[in-house]
């Protein structure tokens, strides 16, 4: 059986994204407070999976889980793409003009802008995940309250759905990074072939120093699906970027890396991996 480690409670995003990866297997969910957390439950139990969130397309990047990942240095197994969407959840037996309070992740919230709207009477609370929120509603009967959450959050805490589907836009997509030790990753990535990569690297103060890098990358007919700048800590603007790669022949990939690493500084390979799946809408 696969230990898969999650941030959030049981019914989270991050889980539903676990067992649909891990499609007609037998998963443990490890859930986790944070996704620092996760990365500690795999130093606690070496075979452990971790899945983490790295960007939605309405939200954007998740810019801190890119630095968790480069710090922890364990490489990227692989990629799902899942199709987000939110349900309002209440206590069985309450309708949605005795809510009083909604709560949920400050991202769930924004996504469910328009629907929030409809409701300016209800106050609106930041809760650390959508499935725990929906917990403490259960937990502790908190009458008067809903969370936004997955409908598998509100069928485990026994919670009654007033609405589905309220997110804005009905094509948002979270893609979640997998990752382990390395020893895991040859074992989930056997038979499977590689064709994307997520690589990041520092660049010199120099003029056209990243279009520099970019020309090269096209010209090896590798293409760019991603790129994210972030500020080095301590280092007053400076930048480091965080690149994904898409490519049909590996060996090319390779040759342009080897082509760039002398225009960047500190160029590392978080992972090598296949292109994920992605849910239905």
């Amino acid at each position: 059986m696969k230990k898969v480690a999650i941030q959030g409670g049981m019914g989270a995003y991050h889980g539903i994204a676990a067992e649909n990866y891990f499609e007609g297997e037998e998963i443990e969910i490890i859930p986790c407070n944070t996704f620092k957390d996760i990365f500690s439950a795999i130093k606690k139990e070496p075979n452990t999976i971790g899945i983490m969130a790295i960007e939605n397309t309405i939200a954007g990047s998740l810019l801190q889980n890119h630095e968790l990942l480069k710090e922890n240095k364990l490489p990227i197994a692989g990629e799902y793409k899942l199709r987000i969407s939110h349900c309002l959840a209440t206590l069985p037996g309450e309708d949605i003009h005795e809510v009083k309070e909604i709560a949920s992740h400050p991202i769930a919230l924004m996504q469910c802008v328009e629907f929030l709207d409809t409701l300016p009477s209800v106050k609106i609370v930041e809760h650390e995940d959508t499935a725990l929120a929906a917990k403490d509603i259960s937990d502790e009967k908190l009458t008067g309250h809903a969370a936004i959450c997955s409908q598998r959050a509100a069928e485990i805490y026994g919670l009654n759905i007033l609405a589905k589907g309220i997110e804005t836009n009905k094509h948002n997509y979270t893609r979640f990074l997998l990752f382990s030790n390395p020893w895991i990753v040859d074992e989930l990535q056997k038979n499977e072939v590689l064709n994307k990569a997520s690589i990041v690297f520092t660049l010199p103060h120099t003029e056209g120093s990243l279009s520099k890098v970019l020309s090269i990358l096209s010209f090896y007919g590798v293409n760019l699906t991603k790129i994210q700048s972030l500020p080095i800590i301590g280092r007053e603007w400076e930048y480091q970027f965080y690149i994904d790669l898409k490519f049909t022949d590996y060996n090319t990939y390779k040759q342009s890396l080897h082509a760039i690493r002398p225009l960047t500084n500190e160029l590392k390979i978080l992972g090598e991996y296949p292109e994920g799946k992605q849910s239905a809408i």
